[in-house]
């Protein structure tokens, strides 16, 4: 299985103005700007390992996830959360020659833990022998900072903070992920059943 980022967070997203007051970073001056590059940098890190550690998608966009089996032939969970809409499935062959499969037959069970693509009747889409599924779909929050919940917003912006003062160290400190960052996702964190359960 495969999931790959179609597209990224678009820049006027990135919450830099609430960021600069989060630092404390001074205002007025003719070079305010100059530090937006490093901003959005460590920016984009918080929120990517906030994603990874939580399976929660923060600012919406598309994503395209290849699966070579189906764990159920009537279901298949997504790898991350909240989702908001299919937007295709694509059979691929061992060749690489794809298929559209048409927009019917399956649909999507939206849930914040572990949304879930779901046949209709009977059984989830045939997929060829040594071949695969291509699924694209589009997750997050919404398209906007505001749109993602306050505590996450928060984790970000800590963990941003911590990125940005040991930019510098070599000691593996930047790395680590601080404890009042942990309290916050904690409850956003997905758990994973193993022997029989859900994963």
């Amino acid at each position: 299985m495969m999931l790959v980022e179609e597209t990224t967070v678009p820049q006027a997203a990135l919450p830099v103005a609430a960021f600069k007051e989060h630092l404390r970073l001074g205002t007025g001056f003719a070079d305010d700007g100059l530090q937006d590059t490093l901003l959005e940098q460590v920016l984009r890190a918080a929120m990517a390992a906030i994603e990874a550690r939580t399976g929660k998608i923060l600012i919406e966009r598309d994503f395209s996830w290849t699966v070579t089996f189906w764990r159920d032939q009537t279901e298949q969970a997504f790898p991350v959360a909240p989702i908001s809409a299919i937007t295709g499935l694509v059979l691929v062959d061992r060749l690489g020659d794809e298929t559209v499969l048409p927009q019917n037959g399956w649909r999507l069970v939206p849930d914040m833990q572990r949304p879930r693509l779901v046949a209709d009747t009977g059984s989830l889409p045939a997929l060829p022998q040594a071949g695969s599924v291509r699924i694209g779909f589009m997750a997050g929050f919404g398209p906007e900072w505001s749109d993602i919940p306050a505590d996450l917003g928060q984790a970000v912006l800590l963990l941003a903070a911590h990125f940005y003062e040991y930019r510098h160290d070599a000691t593996g400190s930047r790395g680590s992920m601080p404890f009042n960052v942990q309290a916050l996702i904690e409850r956003y964190r997905t758990v994973r059943l193993f022997m029989g359960g859900r994963t």
